[in-house]
């Protein structure tokens, strides 16, 4: 894939629920930093919290997701790379993604879902949440990610990290 230079990396980590997406992205912070230049990273629930949207309906998921993606682009055009973690299972914003963001690349962590209700990772996949990736809203899973890691959560994410940083440099 060709970069534009002038524009910072979008790393978008995307997942079932608890399938370990924040992590991994806490731990690629600092090598993709010192590799790639000024890196930000968050997760969809951080900016949740920050402006304060519990609606998790499908439509005002994808436009709270445009929001996400307009917030990354301002970043991204001032040459700042961005590592977001979100569940990010809808087919809508990727396309909306791939329009607008020129360095995008897409990390899918493959996950089973019964054994995320097994280890109970997310409580709301065993009470009665609605609005929820893989219980109620059916997942749309990335068909050609870039990088497509399963976590069946008995690899440590220092591994994992490793097997994208290497996927990463291959791509960049």
């Amino acid at each position: 894939m060709k970069i534009k230079k002038n524009k910072g990396i979008l790393l978008r980590i995307s997942g079932l629920p608890g399938s370990g997406k924040t992590r991994l992205a806490k731990k690629l912070l600092f090598p993709i930093r010192k590799k790639y230049g000024p890196t930000i990273m968050w997760s969809g629930d951080d900016l949740r919290r920050i402006f304060n949207n519990r609606d998790y309906t499908p439509e005002k998921r994808f436009h709270f997701g445009k929001q996400n993606i307009n917030l990354i682009k301002f970043f991204n055009n001032q040459k700042m790379n961005v590592i977001f973690a979100t569940v990010g299972l809808d087919e809508k914003i990727r396309s909306y993604i791939k329009k607008n963001i020129p360095n995008y690349f897409e990390i899918f962590i493959k996950t089973d879902l019964k054994k995320l209700k097994e280890i109970k990772v997310r409580k709301f996949y065993n009470n009665k949440s609605k609005n929820v990736y893989g219980k109620d809203i059916k997942p749309n899973y990335p068909k050609k990610p870039h990088i497509k890691i399963n976590n069946d959560f008995k690899k440590s994410l220092d591994l994992m990290k490793l097997d994208i940083l290497k996927k990463l440099d291959k791509l960049i």
